[in-house]
Protein backbone atom coordinates (compact mmCIF):
# COMPACT_ATOMS: atom_id res chain seq x y z
CA UNK A 1 0.00 0.00 0.00
CA UNK A 2 1.57 3.27 -1.22
CA UNK A 3 0.99 6.43 1.32
CA UNK A 4 1.74 9.93 0.97
CA UNK A 5 1.55 13.01 3.11
CA UNK A 6 0.30 16.23 2.44
CA UNK A 7 0.59 18.55 5.39
CA UNK A 8 1.72 22.27 5.86
CA UNK A 9 2.08 24.13 9.25
CA UNK A 10 2.50 27.94 8.98
CA UNK A 11 3.54 30.68 12.13
CA UNK A 12 2.98 34.18 10.72
CA UNK A 13 1.03 37.33 10.33
CA UNK A 14 -1.78 37.67 8.25
CA UNK A 15 -1.37 40.49 5.54
CA UNK A 16 -4.92 41.37 5.06
CA UNK A 17 -8.41 41.31 6.81
CA UNK A 18 -10.14 37.32 6.14
CA UNK A 19 -12.94 37.76 3.47
CA UNK A 20 -15.88 35.40 3.52
CA UNK A 21 -18.30 34.59 0.58
CA UNK A 22 -20.87 31.92 0.41
CA UNK A 23 -21.12 29.25 -2.62
CA UNK A 24 -24.35 28.45 -4.33
CA UNK A 25 -25.01 25.86 -1.50
CA UNK A 26 -24.81 28.42 1.29
CA UNK A 27 -21.33 27.44 2.48
CA UNK A 28 -19.10 29.97 4.28
CA UNK A 29 -15.68 29.77 2.23
CA UNK A 30 -13.43 32.12 4.47
CA UNK A 31 -9.80 33.48 2.83
CA UNK A 32 -7.09 35.40 4.48
CA UNK A 33 -3.11 35.65 3.16
CA UNK A 34 0.01 34.47 6.32
CA UNK A 35 2.81 36.22 5.52
CA UNK A 36 6.44 34.14 6.33
CA UNK A 37 9.83 35.21 6.73
CA UNK A 38 13.07 33.35 5.96
CA UNK A 39 16.36 35.52 6.71
CA UNK A 40 19.56 34.33 5.50
CA UNK A 41 23.28 35.70 4.57
CA UNK A 42 24.09 37.01 0.84
CA UNK A 43 27.21 36.38 -1.38
CA UNK A 44 28.44 39.55 0.52
CA UNK A 45 27.97 38.43 4.35
CA UNK A 46 24.51 40.76 4.62
CA UNK A 47 21.12 39.65 6.19
CA UNK A 48 18.38 39.32 3.75
CA UNK A 49 15.17 38.78 4.65
CA UNK A 50 12.73 37.06 2.46
CA UNK A 51 8.95 37.16 2.68
CA UNK A 52 6.10 34.51 1.27
CA UNK A 53 3.14 34.72 1.17
CA UNK A 54 0.47 31.87 1.62
CA UNK A 55 -3.25 32.12 0.37
CA UNK A 56 -5.55 30.08 2.95
CA UNK A 57 -8.73 28.75 2.51
CA UNK A 58 -11.23 27.85 5.45
CA UNK A 59 -14.57 25.96 5.15
CA UNK A 60 -17.33 27.48 7.82
CA UNK A 61 -15.00 28.58 9.88
CA UNK A 62 -16.59 29.90 13.39
CA UNK A 63 -17.26 33.79 14.00
CA UNK A 64 -14.71 33.35 16.36
CA UNK A 65 -11.75 33.24 13.95
CA UNK A 66 -13.49 35.10 11.09
CA UNK A 67 -13.21 38.18 14.12
CA UNK A 68 -9.79 37.66 14.99
CA UNK A 69 -8.16 37.02 11.56
CA UNK A 70 -7.06 40.87 11.21
CA UNK A 71 -4.12 42.49 9.27
CA UNK A 72 -1.07 42.12 11.15
CA UNK A 73 -2.10 39.55 13.57
CA UNK A 74 0.16 36.50 14.48
CA UNK A 75 -1.56 33.45 13.29
CA UNK A 76 -0.90 29.78 13.63
CA UNK A 77 -2.35 27.09 10.33
CA UNK A 78 -1.72 23.85 9.73
CA UNK A 79 -3.62 22.36 6.65
CA UNK A 80 -2.56 20.64 3.28
CA UNK A 81 -1.84 21.92 -0.19
CA UNK A 82 -4.14 22.43 -3.22
CA UNK A 83 -3.44 23.75 -6.49
CA UNK A 84 -6.04 24.65 -8.92
CA UNK A 85 -5.29 26.03 -12.47
CA UNK A 86 -7.77 28.67 -13.64
CA UNK A 87 -7.50 30.71 -17.63
CA UNK A 88 -7.84 34.50 -16.46
CA UNK A 89 -10.51 37.15 -18.19
CA UNK A 90 -7.07 37.95 -20.81
CA UNK A 91 -7.45 34.00 -21.70
CA UNK A 92 -3.91 32.97 -19.52
CA UNK A 93 -3.79 29.83 -17.53
CA UNK A 94 -2.87 31.05 -14.22
CA UNK A 95 -2.15 28.43 -11.43
CA UNK A 96 -2.66 28.94 -7.62
CA UNK A 97 -1.32 27.41 -4.68
CA UNK A 98 -3.68 27.48 -1.26
CA UNK A 99 -3.51 26.67 2.33
CA UNK A 100 -6.96 24.50 3.12
CA UNK A 101 -6.74 25.38 6.74
CA UNK A 102 -7.84 22.00 8.90
CA UNK A 103 -6.47 24.27 12.47
CA UNK A 104 -6.18 27.78 13.11
CA UNK A 105 -5.03 29.25 16.23
CA UNK A 106 -4.88 32.93 17.05
CA UNK A 107 -1.46 33.99 18.89
CA UNK A 108 -2.80 37.74 18.92
CA UNK A 109 -6.21 37.86 20.92
CA UNK A 110 -8.83 41.14 21.43
CA UNK A 111 -7.79 41.46 25.14
CA UNK A 112 -4.04 41.33 24.36
CA UNK A 113 -3.67 44.97 23.73
CA UNK A 114 -5.93 45.76 26.50
CA UNK A 115 -3.85 44.29 28.99
CA UNK A 116 -0.69 45.06 27.73
CA UNK A 117 0.37 41.43 28.24
CA UNK A 118 1.63 38.96 25.72
CA UNK A 119 1.32 36.06 27.74
CA UNK A 120 -2.67 36.28 27.82
CA UNK A 121 -2.59 36.16 23.95
CA UNK A 122 -0.82 32.81 23.35
CA UNK A 123 -3.18 30.20 23.01
CA UNK A 124 -1.20 26.88 22.95
CA UNK A 125 -2.46 24.06 20.52
CA UNK A 126 -3.62 21.72 23.74
CA UNK A 127 -5.90 24.54 24.70
CA UNK A 128 -6.88 24.94 21.25
CA UNK A 129 -7.87 21.44 21.24
CA UNK A 130 -8.51 20.44 24.25
CA UNK A 131 -6.05 18.21 24.20
CA UNK A 132 -3.38 17.91 27.54
CA UNK A 133 -0.53 15.10 26.36
CA UNK A 134 2.50 16.15 27.92
CA UNK A 135 4.25 15.75 24.74
CA UNK A 136 8.06 14.96 24.22
CA UNK A 137 10.47 14.93 27.07
CA UNK A 138 13.23 16.69 26.52
CA UNK A 139 15.52 15.97 29.69
CA UNK A 140 16.95 12.68 28.38
CA UNK A 141 20.66 12.51 27.53
CA UNK A 142 20.58 13.94 24.00
CA UNK A 143 24.53 13.14 23.05
CA UNK A 144 24.16 11.06 20.16
CA UNK A 145 21.73 12.96 18.37
CA UNK A 146 23.65 15.04 15.03
CA UNK A 147 23.22 18.97 15.55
Amino acid sequence: MASSLNRIMLLGRLGKDQETRFTANNLAVTSFSIATDHSYKDKDGQWVSETTWHNCISFSLSDYYKDGLKKGKRVYVEGRLTKKDYTDKDGIKRYSTDVVTEKIILLDNKNAQDSGSDNDSIRTPAETTGFNSPGPSFDDDNSDLPF
